[in-house]
């Protein structure tokens, strides 16, 4: 049908050092180390699926120096040496806003740099973990960007999204859309929350498709 065959792949295990209220992620104090060989066998197995276009995702780990930036980083360069055609999209933790951190990532090789900020700014502290921010992350957004054509050259393209159905207002999304473009996000998805678990934030609203439509049309 002509569509680019696409694949997700979540690095770094599934154990995250932050318990933020929307996600079902095994939160225990000490995820396990890291596994070295995971950038090279990652690379590996991608580039023999025939996929065109390639999302690497991971949990938080505040544990690492880096976040686990280097990680990222190592395994897009592994990806991008198997095969140079293959897009690569990094949707990435905020790395505690160590922004060397985030341009060890930037400077990669990488297509797309994804870093969502999840919610509009009213409820960030309700939503997310406490170590995560609305200004943080737009930082990050803005900083990849930066430092991809400062240091490497390259055009980098920014994305980001937003749950919405958490009990935002419309003038708080055109706030956060807004914030967005002035940090030179080039992206911006909205979705509908979904409730994982009893023990997670309730769903305040299902937004109808007509609004995501006005929205898309907005933006």
């Amino acid at each position: 049908d002509g569509k680019m065959a696409t694949a997700t792949i979540m690095l770094m295990g599934d154990t995250s050092t932050r318990g933020c209220r929307f996600c079902a992620v095994n939160t225990p104090a000490r995820p396990p180390p890291l596994d070295v060989d995971e950038p090279f066998n990652t690379a590996k197995a991608v580039a023999s699926w025939g996929v065109g276009y390639v999302v690497l995702t991971s949990v938080d780990r505040d544990d690492l120096a880096d976040g686990g930036a280097a990680h990222f980083a190592a395994t897009v360069r592994e990806l991008k040496r198997r095969k140079p055609s293959l897009l690569v999209e990094c949707l990435t933790p905020d790395f505690s806003g160590d922004m060397e951190a985030v341009a060890e990532l930037a400077c990669s090789g990488l297509d797309v740099f994804a870093h969502n900020v999840e919610t509009v700014e009213r409820l960030q502290r309700r939503v997310r973990d406490p170590r995560a921010n609305y200004f943080q992350t737009l930082a990050v957004l803005r900083e990849a960007k930066k430092m991809a054509r400062e240091r490497s050259g390259l055009e980098l393209v920014t994305k980001t999204s937003i749950m919405l159905g958490l009990g935002e207002t419309d003038d708080e999304i055109v706030d956060a859309m807004l914030d967005c473009r002035d940090a030179g996000v080039d992206i911006f998805t909205l979705g509908q929350y979904l409730q994982p678990t009893s023990r997670h934030l309730p769903v305040e609203r299902f937004v109808p498709p007509e609004e995501f439509e006005r929205w898309a049309a907005f933006g």
